[in-house]
């Protein structure tokens, strides 16, 4: 299944549209404007939370809390590195490998595949294709991949 992220180029907050293959609209992401730290909610066409990412505020290296259902799932860790980012799944047992900075990278599950980020690079805004392996993943897929680009989002800022 695929997803598509575009993000809009004039926001004051943090705004998403996530659309499938076909051009339909499947969640809404919004971001908290005046907040201690960064903070997006992830909604579905009928306006109902399905996800939660909220920044650690104080934390060495950066910190980003996943929640589905009022309880947290996962933690995400952009962890020190000299050269190239590199980023920790903690809590579901995924690996992220891949060009951050290209937004082109995989996130596997002991080796199989769980979702495939390519940057589409000729399109107005940022989008995203998300090519995900298993659709009972959708949503905690969706949450990994908006925390990553919000981390890289603050490091270009």
């Amino acid at each position: 299944m695929k997803l598509y992220i575009k993000q809009k180029v004039f926001s004051w907050a943090d705004r998403f549209s996530v659309m499938d293959e076909y051009g339909n609209d499947r969640f809404f992401v919004e971001g908290e404007l005046f907040s201690w730290g960064k903070k997006l909610h992830v909604y579905d066409t009928m306006g109902s939370e399905v996800a939660f990412i909220q920044q650690k505020v104080f934390s060495w290296l950066p910190t980003y809390h996943v929640f589905t259902s009022g309880r947290q799932i996962a933690e995400i860790v952009k962890e020190f590195s000299f050269l190239f980012p590199k980023y920790s799944i903690r809590g579901l047992g995924w690996d992220i490998n891949g060009s951050f900075l290209a937004h082109d990278y995989e996130i596997t599950k002991s080796g199989f595949p769980i979702v495939s980020i390519h940057k589409e690079w000729m399109t107005w805004g940022d989008c995203y294709e998300l090519n995900i392996a298993n659709p009972n993943d959708e949503i905690i897929a969706l949450a990994v991949v908006l925390t990553i680009d919000c981390v890289i989002a603050d490091q270009n800022d």
